[in-house]
């Protein structure tokens, strides 16, 4: 079962600074992420998600290759590749795969205006060693929802703030 983790930050850059060093942490198997979108509340009120993967964009590519193996079955892989690119794209499209976008605005409309949170969907992970690896951004990091045992979220709550206390002295220092 997949995990949900939602962070909290004061501005949609660090929340994006932050979904980039994960990418990072994950090429390093740290960590294994099925999804990670930023929801920003932005000044106007709107809520803006940036998702970090185009589904649309992935069902054509996919779409294009079983088109094309298929269409060399049949001896016509140019029809066949326009063909499952067009169905690979809208079934790209339809789906929502990860997170659920209906929850992610009701959470951005919860949001304080001009803030972002980091909505995370994640597979494995080593938890100390990816928050340590964050420590920077601790500070300005807030654990607001889970799907967590109680115990693993307090784990999770405890490490969060034994980084904002580092950061805050390498700060200092």
């Amino acid at each position: 079962m997949s995990t949900l983790v939602v962070v909290g930050f004061t501005t949609v850059e660090e929340a994006e600074q932050v979904r980039r060093e994960l990418v990072d942490i994950q090429r390093e198997q740290l960590l294994s992420l099925e999804d990670a979108v930023v929801v920003e509340h932005d000044g106007d009120g709107q809520v803006h998600l940036r998702q970090s993967l185009n589904l649309t964009a992935t069902g054509a590519l996919g779409g294009g290759f079983w088109g094309t193996l298929v269409g060399l079955l049949f001896l016509n892989p140019l029809l066949g590749a326009a063909i499952g690119a067009g169905v690979g794209a809208v079934s790209g499209s339809l789906s929502d795969l990860g997170i659920h976008d209906g929850f992610m605005r009701e959470l951005g409309e919860t949001l304080p205006r001009g803030t972002a949170a980091l909505c995370l969907l994640v597979r494995e992970a080593s938890p100390d060693r990816v928050i340590e690896r964050l420590r920077a951004h601790a500070p300005h990091a807030k654990l607001l929802r889970t799907n967590l045992t109680h115990v693993d979220e307090q784990r999770l709550r405890h490490l969060l703030e034994r980084a904002s206390k580092q950061a805050e002295a390498l700060r200092l220092a």
